[in-house]
């Protein structure tokens, strides 16, 4: 199928597939959550994501990154938002997150107004989760509902972010256990991975593969030679490179689409995380049909994003509703 941007019926059609397919809300969440008590809050998120986007387009897919790992560690709660304090380690300063996780900026923006507009009223989780879908959909990507009525956590927990997020290091089999602890399945892991269809990496999570692929003192065999020759020259064998950054799709890497399949299936996939989707027969199949058949990525990611964003959550009268994102009330 063609690469342009879904018409009106398509995105009808995958809303109501999502609604349909997708698992029971967590007890108090529910899509019409902030109707009568924050009608506005849609349109301040979506702004904030598109004036972010508009002054550096990179950060759409920082933003779903965030919210994929806050959602890894102690449920999808907003404790990857908070500050490091006397008596509590960040969850930004573990391994996976410290200087690689970003927009914080961004949630603190669309925070304050939506603060302005309902004080002590929206969570930062669900500011993060919305924020996340406008990424998407403001890519190019499709547009799924997301329930709402998300507490925030008032802990963070760093051991966790440090051991429990997937890592681009991970063999397939350890990734797959880390999405299964959170209610996730297989069918999860390569979906989701298709979210690595816009944004960047920096070199030193795929640089073993240009150099030194387990320990051979030679380049990841799997490795298109023609990606593998420019690689090499963005990221030479030198410490000086590790921060230096390559887009994780160079075909299409500010739109959100299906090209990061395609580029598995000819092996062109930047991490070994992600090529190794092409060594299970299982994931390869799946990897195959949304190479072929884009609306399938489309209805399937976003039904994965809503199992993501249902995980671990906090509702009623767990947690709080944080005034500034960043620290407990």
């Amino acid at each position: 199928m063609d690469q342009k941007p879904l018409n009106h019926l398509h995105i009808l059609l995958i809303f109501l597939f999502i609604l349909l397919r997708s698992p029971p809300m967590h007890c108090q969440l529910d899509y019409s959550f902030y109707n009568l008590s924050c009608p506005g809050l849609t349109r301040v998120v979506r702004n904030g994501v598109w004036a972010a986007m508009r002054n550096e387009t990179r950060i759409a897919a920082s933003l779903l990154r965030m919210h994929f790992h806050d959602c890894f560690v102690n449920g999808c709660d907003g404790s990857l938002l908070l500050d490091e304090t006397s008596d509590m380690s960040s969850e930004k300063n573990a391994k996976p997150n410290n200087n690689s996780v970003r927009g914080f900026e961004v949630i603190d923006k669309i925070k304050a107004e939506v603060e302005k507009m309902c004080p002590s009223m929206v969570s930062c989780a669900d500011i993060l989760t919305l924020a996340s879908r406008d990424a998407v959909y403001l890519s190019g990507g499709m547009y799924w509902p997301v329930a709402l009525g998300r507490r925030d956590g008032r802990v963070a927990n760093q051991t966790a972010a440090n051991n429990e997020i997937p890592s681009p290091f991970d063999s397939l089999e350890k990734i797959r256990d880390k999405f299964a602890a959170k209610g996730l399945g297989i069918k999860d892991v390569v979906v989701l991975s298709g979210a690595h269809t816009i944004g960047f990496a920096q070199c030193f999570t795929f640089k073993n593969r240009l150099f030194n692929f387990n320990s051979s003192g030679e380049a990841d065999p799997s490795l298109d030679s023609t990606m593998l020759k420019n690689l090499q020259t963005q990221c030479p064998d030198s410490d000086d490179s590790d921060h230096e950054l390559a887009p994780l799709d160079s075909v299409t890497k500010n739109t959100f689409d299906n090209v990061y399949f395609k580029n598995l299936m000819n092996n062109s996939g930047l991490l070994h995380s992600d090529q190794v989707l092409m060594e299970d027969s299982e994931t390869a199949s799946m990897v195959s049909n949304y190479s072929k058949y884009s609306f399938l990525f489309s209805k399937d990611f976003g039904a994965s994003m809503v199992k993501l964003g249902n995980v671990g959550v906090l509702t009623g009268d767990e947690g709080e509703i944080r005034t500034n994102c960043r620290v407990v009330n």
